[in-house]
Formats: C-alpha cells, sequence, structure tokens
C-alpha cells in the first residue's frame, strides 16, 4: 500500500498524464492559518506535471506562483518536505521589508531588494495583508562611525531608495524618544510584516491558478526514469522520477529547487555540483518585556562594518507589538538547529570538511568570537543595546526565538552574495534548475526575484 501524501490545492486529474482520479481536492488554504493536510492517494497511482518546484518556502511558492500565472497551461506541483508550508527561514526572521539601502549599487541584490519591497507594499494592499510602514534609523553613536554612515546614505541614494534624509540628535529624538545617537539615516520606506502570512497567500495563489501543493514529502532521490517497453510513451513525456523517503514518486518534465537550507544536498542528490556548501548560521533573538515596548517606536540598526559579513544587533518592532533584539550570527551545527543545543553529526562534518569555514573563521576570527561571547553572555548584549537606548537593562530582555540563515560559503571562505543559478550536464542536468543562492534579503524581494526565476525558467526549459 502506498502511503497516504499531504496534499493541498488543484486536483492532480488536473494534470496531463496523471491518474484519472489523482488526489482528491484539499480544503481550501487560509493564509495566516493551520490547515488539515493529510489525504488519500490510490495504491500504484502516479502523478504527473510538467514542472515541479522543491521548495515550500516564500522564494519556492513565489516562483510556482509567478510561473503559473505567467504559463497557466502547464501543470505545476509544489513539494515540501514538512507538513506545512514556510515554517523554516521564512517563518523564522525579523519580519523587515527593507529599503535596499545596503547593497552595491548596480548590483541585483540592490535592485531585486528595492523592486520587491514596492511589490510586497502592493501586494499586502491588494490581499489586505496587515503590514506597518514604521521607518528605520540607521544611528551612529560613535564619531568615528559618520563617515560610514554618510557613504551608506549616499549608497542608498544610487540605489533609489525612497525617502532617506540624514538627521542630527534632535530629529533622532523627535523619530525616537529614548534612542541616542550623533547622526542616523532615516528610511521611512522600511516596514514590518509577517513572511509567513505573505507565503500562505501566494500558496493560495497558486492553487487558485490550478497549482498543487504536497508537503510531508522529503525528497531523497531525482532521476531519469527507466522505462519498460510498455510504458515507453509516459517516460518520454515525464522522464524524471522524483521519489521521498516513504518510497512515494512524482514524474515530471522539468524541476526547480528552492531548497534553502538544503539546496546543496538536493543539487548532489540529482547528480549536479554540490558546491557552493551551505553554512548555516543562528541568529538568536531577545524579546523586550511588553512593559517596556514603549522604548521602541520603529527599527533602529547600527552602522553595518563593512569588513564583517551581519548587520549587527538591531531593535526590531513586530507585528503582534513584541519587540525583538538582535540577532547575533554564531555558527548552527544542525542545518534547522533553532537551539544552542541541537547537533547533527552530518551537519556538523558537513561544514567542517566540506565547505571553506575554516577559512572565513580566520578571515573574520575576532568577529566570531565576539558574536560567541554575546550569545553565551547576555550583558555583553546588553551592553551593545545600551549605546542606542541606555535605559534598557538586564532584566528588561527575555531570550527569544533564534532563527537559521543559510549562507552559501564557496571554498576558499568567501559568503555568497549574489544568486547562483545551477543545472547539470547530460539528460537530467538540462532538465533541472537550482536556485543554488537566494541572497538576503529573499523574503523582502520574492516578488521581484521570482520574476527572475521565472525568466532562467524560460530560456533554459525554452518554455
Amino acid at each position: 500500500m502506498v502511503p497516504a501524501l499531504r496534499f493541498l490545492g488543484g486536483a492532480c486529474g488536473r494534470a496531463r498524464g496523471g491518474s484519472p482520479g489523482g488526489f482528491p481536492r484539499a480544503r481550501r488554504l487560509v493564509p495566516g492559518r493551520f490547515w488539515p493536510l493529510r489525504q488519500g492517494v490510490r495504491s500504484g497511482s502516479t502523478s504527473s506535471f510538467d514542472i515541479v518546484v522543491v521548495g515550500g518556502g516564500i522564494v519556492g511558492l513565489a516562483s510556482a506562483r509567478a510561473l503559473i500565472l505567467r504559463h497557466p497551461a502547464l501543470s505545476v506541483c509544489v513539494l515540501e518536505k514538512e507538513k506545512a508550508l514556510a515554517v523554516h527561514q521564512t517563518g523564522h526572521n525579523s519580519g523587515v521589508i527593507h529599503s535596499g539601502i545596503y547593497y552595491k549599487p548596480e548590483s541585483l541584490k540592490a535592485k531585486l531588494c528595492v523592486q520587491g519591497a514596492a511589490l510586497i507594499y502592493e501586494y499586502c494592499n491588494q490581499k489586505g495583508i496587515s503590514y506597518k510602514q514604521c521607518g528605520k534609523l540607521i544611528v551612529a553613536v560613535e564619531q568615528e562611525e559618520i563617515p560610514r554612515l554618510q557613504a551608506l546614505y549616499e549608497r542608498g541614494l544610487q540605489n533609489g531608495v525612497q525617502g532617506l534624509r540624514l538627521i542630527q540628535q534632535e530629529d533622532i529624538k523627535k523619530k525616537e524618544p529614548y534612542c541616542r545617537g550623533l547622526m542616523a539615516i532615516d528610511c521611512p520606506y522600511t516596514g514590518i510584516v509577517d513572511y509567513r502570512q505573505i507565503a500562505l497567500s501566494f500558496a493560495h495563489d497558486f492553487q487558485e491558478a490550478g497549482g498543487s501543493v504536497v508537503t510531508d514529502f522529503e525528497v531523497k532521490d531525482i532521476k531519469m526514469a527507466k522505462e519498460s517497453p510498455s510504458r515507453s510513451e509516459d517516460g518520454m513525456k515525464y522522464p524524471i522520477v522524483i521519489k521521498n523517503t516513504k518510497s512515494e514518486e512524482i514524474r515530471c518534465q522539468y524541476v526547480v529547487t528552492c531548497a534553502g537550507l538544503y539546496s546543496d544536498r538536493i543539487s548532489e542528490l540529482s547528480g549536479c555540483s554540490p558546491d557552493p556548501r551551505i553554512v548555516p548560521f543562528r541568529g538568536d533573538y531577545l524579546l523586550l518585556k511588553p512593559e517596556k515596548s514603549y522604548l521602541v517606536k520603529g527599527n533602529i540598526y547600527p552602522v553595518p562594518d563593512s569588513r564583517f559579513p551581519f548587520l549587527g544587533v538591531h531593535f526590531t518592532p513586530r507585528m503582534d507589538g513584541s519587540v525583538w533584539l538582535g540577532p547575533n550570527a554564531v555558527l548552527a551545527f544542525k542545518r534547522e538547529g533553532y537551539s544552542p543545543f541541537d547537533f547533527s553529526a552530518r551537519d556538523a562534518m558537513d561544514v567542517i570538511i566540506n565547505s571553506g569555514l575554516s577559512k572565513l573563521i580566520f578571515q573574520n576570527f575576532s568577529y566570531g568570537v565576539n558574536e560567541m561571547y554575546k550569545a553565551c553572555f547576555l550583558s555583553a548584549t546588553v551592553k551593545h543595546l545600551q549605546k542606542f537606548i541606555p535605559e534598557i537593562t538586564t532584566s528588561d530582555l527575555l531570550r527569544g526565538p533564534a532563527g537559521v540563515r543559510a549562507q552559501a560559503l564557496d571554498r576558499e571562505g568567501n559568503l555568497v552574495e549574489d544568486f547562483v543559478f545551477d543545472g547539470g550536464v547530460g539528460d537530467i542536468g538540462n532538465r533541472i534548475l537550482h536556485v543554488r543562492n537566494a541572497p538576503s534579503p529573499a523574503a523582502t524581494s520574492s516578488l521581484a526575484i521570482s520574476g527572475m526565476i521565472v525568466d532562467e525558467m524560460q530560456q533554459r526549459f525554452e518554455l
């Protein structure tokens, strides 16, 4: 008996080449809620699609949505290994709609972030998804930071970020009464939102357009079919077989992977290159106690140090009224390791042996030691936070949630900051597009990124 799949959305009977009955149509997805998932499938039935998207995070769902809206005649399916969608990077981020100020002018990251922010605001307005355009201050608290702040301001202007202005101490106080600083960049276009709600809305759009979503489907093999003579016609039309850990199969013509923390392993499964490797970095947040939430009105960020790869600890209001402080950036010893004690021998050895981590550590040793120290000693983090809001004390804080960032790293220890699209060689390599790296801020940029991914699919697969 074939185990039951977790299935959402358009019935597989609509998919060309599928079994006559296919999967029964699931209950309609409601964005922002959980829904019953388990649906039955007849023993021996086969599901066939034109294109399968592996990965049910915000980038995978946005890409599937963009694909089916642009090519409504195609049968498209999203596969997700978890029982629900968008539960890892999408469901564990800070929820900030970034403005695009940080990124190198004319880079894809800069263009896609600025475009993506505008598209996210427009999408939320169309769908009635709540957000707050609460703004952001990037604050210089030391004299030596002011030249970097001014250079960042000029970069933001080059990137076309809306409404930027440099402000002095008195205007900082008007925006954030409890924040101290010598000078700041005011970014009024920055906002906050629940990205998981947006991702689920993307899934809803995708299903409404006829797309299918299968959850609880952990991919373990992607290969070309070996057909018997009686099935040669079907094998020619849907030559790729995707199997999961329960030995269930889905067949398709083309595959797109948006696998986030597992992008290198999924690529390797299909016979493609495992490089760049994914190195997981955990970011731990603190929570400001509710009675102290009045101390923060909008996002407050430090001036980033270009020598180091992360933005530093910042103050982030949330849609539920809470305030998150963080994150730090420490190596995670498990790809989905949201606790400091989570450990996977395979994940740890993979990072140590196969990636350029040792070179990254050598290049950023002092930064890494400082991040580990702050992770272990709350007082060290509080001391940093007090540079911006002196009223904050250790007793005002609680340990909060954590997220894990899928950081692509080359063998020279360099962080891969740009997009990496990868296929392979031979018959299967020409039918697969691996989205190996969708750089932060991928959630803000998701609608813009999805358009780029579909363009790449059209070119590679000649859709």
